[in-house]
């Protein structure tokens, strides 16, 4: 219960509220939950206060609304460090989840020249493309798309799409897959993303593109992701440099 007297917001106090049976598995994912009205005749507060209170937990991915039915109870977002170069494939498993992917597309392409330009080869040279979803324990996840020159991973066919491409490529690669460069910004989903992540057109995703080299510099793949930013989230650890 909220206690009227206490320094704390009773918006936050209800927040607390909320978090703790969550955490203590009174609430868990799927659930709804109370609606504003239930919630303020229980504790005595306005309408207002308890929309403060769940608005501010749908943002913190604790809690999802879905129109004319009510908010219920998220599942927890994916921690996705960024200090290190994983397959999703290998992410997943590490989590205790059973990775897989429905293929959207695949085909060999000439590249654009921005992409030829990025891969460090001609605009003639042939690619795989390959568009992926990519799930959790059978949820979307992400959009994904990667681009990799047809000379890097000669044999590649759909059904390696299924799974781990890192792993099919890890024996025949000139040298190891060894680093890579992400850019990470916030959008909105359009249909076909909306569509391929089961989630409403406009809801918040996070698009990555990803350039991933050898050990010897040579550009492996680009990568073109959106993420569901209900379901993920990303984490990086810092280091100040002293002067």
């Amino acid at each position: 219960m909220v206690d009227k007297q206490s320094p704390l917001p009773i918006y936050f106090q209800l927040e607390e509220e909320i978090k703790n049976r969550i955490d203590q598995k009174e609430l868990v994912p799927g659930d709804l939950i109370p609606s504003e009205r239930e919630f303020a005749e229980q504790h005595g507060i306005s309408r207002m206060t308890v929309r403060q209170a769940i608005s501010d937990l749908v943002n913190e991915g604790y809690l999802y609304r879905q129109k004319g039915k009510g908010t219920f109870v998220a599942r927890k977002k994916i921690e996705q460090p960024l200090h290190r170069v994983t397959s999703f494939t290998e992410d997943m498993i590490a989590r205790g989840m059973k990775p897989s992917s429905r293929l959207v597309r695949f085909e060999v392409v000439s590249v654009s020249d921005q992409t030829a330009e990025e891969l460090a080869v001609e605009s003639s040279e042939p690619a795989y493309e390959i568009k992926r979803v990519r799930l959790a324990d059978g949820l979307p996840m992400a959009l994904e798309t990667n681009i990799i020159p047809v000379r890097l991973a000669e044999g590649l066919t759909e059904e390696h799409a299924h799974g781990s491409l890192y792993d099919y490529v890890a024996g025949s690669l000139p040298s190891p897959i060894d680093y890579a460069r992400q850019v990470i910004e916030s959008s909105a989903a359009h249909e076909s993303e909306s569509e391929a992540l089961g989630i409403p057109k406009g809801s918040p995703i996070l698009l990555i593109r990803q350039n991933t080299y050898l050990a010897d510099g040579t550009p492996f793949e680009l990568v073109k992701s959106a993420y569901r930013a209900d379901r993920y989230k990303f984490i990086i650890d810092m280091h100040r440099i002293s002067d």
